[in-house]
């Protein structure tokens, strides 16, 4: 039962990759502008002026606030929208988001410059030095998946959510334990799309054939795909973990209130109004009853979909 479930996901995921593959690309395309402008400056700056690669990865910092545009278009098609208008989205997502992501990108410089100087050091002592460095290899290691796993969740949850910048980086390093399934799954999903993309570069050789490829990888695939990547393997799960915490926290607060008001019962929570179109909506069996469906702006479990709609049959009958 559980293969069979894992197939329909599969499935249902590649179906969806090729029905938004067009708009993908397109927010690809929208990212790459900046990002061909800003990489230019950088390493224009990295020749002429300060000859390392650390000027390269500071890109990151400016460009981050447009990985926002990136990942409110892809946020939408996680949820299942079937109509997301990209450009609307992508400008929303950059205007809205723009000082906090260029907080995110100064986070995200800091962790490749830690990554990379912690690993390549370690590395050298270890082979050179003592075999006990290969522990603290190991820790900046494992310090780096957090670093990476943190990252699947600080822009969705930024796009999505009114939260502080406290909160957003508690869910999120939360969330890199807690979603230690889903986000194995996305970290699948991006070393499948680093291989495709490494299998590519390598039959191309040297010469203009590997320029001509590395600029269709970076101006049309990679980053729009492996935002794309990232959302289905972790936004459903993390979408309905925050709006769950929001709600538990408003029901508190409502009984500390009723209780301040001298009120020592609670009233039942109301159910939802459903619309006369309820009855209209597709809902498949076939999959698991805790699953979330994305319905009228919320995520929804699927048994609870389904037990509404039977609720809504028998009122009206």
């Amino acid at each position: 039962m559980s293969a069979e479930k894992n197939s329909v996901a599969l499935s249902n995921f590649f179906t969806n990759l090729f029905h938004n593959l067009p708009k993908l690309l397109f927010a690809n395309l929208l990212f790459a502008i900046p990002f061909a402008f800003l990489f230019g400056i950088f390493y224009l700056v990295q020749s002429y002026l300060f000859k390392s690669i650390f000027v390269l990865f500071l890109t990151v910092i400016p460009l981050f606030p447009f990985y926002a545009g990136v990942t409110q278009v892809t946020a939408h098609m996680a949820r299942g929208e079937e109509d997301v208008e990209v450009f609307h989205n992508f400008i929303a997502g950059v205007k809205d988001n723009f000082g906090r992501f260029l907080f995110h990108g100064t986070v995200v410089f800091a962790a490749i410059v830690f990554s990379y100087f912690s690993i390549s050091l370690y590395i050298t002592l270890a082979t050179s030095i003592s075999g006990f460095f290969y522990v603290l290899l190991a820790i900046s290691i494992i310090i780096a998946i957090i670093f990476l796993f943190a990252f699947f969740y600080l822009p969705s949850m930024t796009v999505t959510f009114d939260l502080s910048m406290k909160n957003i980086y508690k869910n999120s390093m939360l969330m890199t334990f807690g979603e230690f399934k889903h986000n194995l799954i996305a970290t699948f999903g991006l070393f499948i799309l680093a291989l495709i993309c490494a299998t590519a570069l390598f039959c191309c050789g040297d010469g203009i054939a590997l320029i001509i490829v590395t600029a269709i990888l970076g101006l049309f695939i990679v980053p729009s795909i492996m935002s794309y990547l990232i959302n289905c393997a972790v936004y459903n799960n993390m979408y309905s973990m925050i709006t769950s915490s929001k709600n538990k926290m408003a029901e508190i607060d409502q009984k500390l209130e009723n209780r301040r008001n001298g009120q020592l019962f609670d009233a039942e929570p109301e159910m939802s109004f459903i619309p006369d179109d309820f009855n209209e909506i597709e809902i498949d069996d076939s999959k698991d009853g805790d699953e979330y469906i994305f319905y009228n702006g919320k995520m929804v479990k699927r048994s609870v979909l389904i037990k509404q709609k039977q609720q809504t049959k028998e009122d009206k009958q």
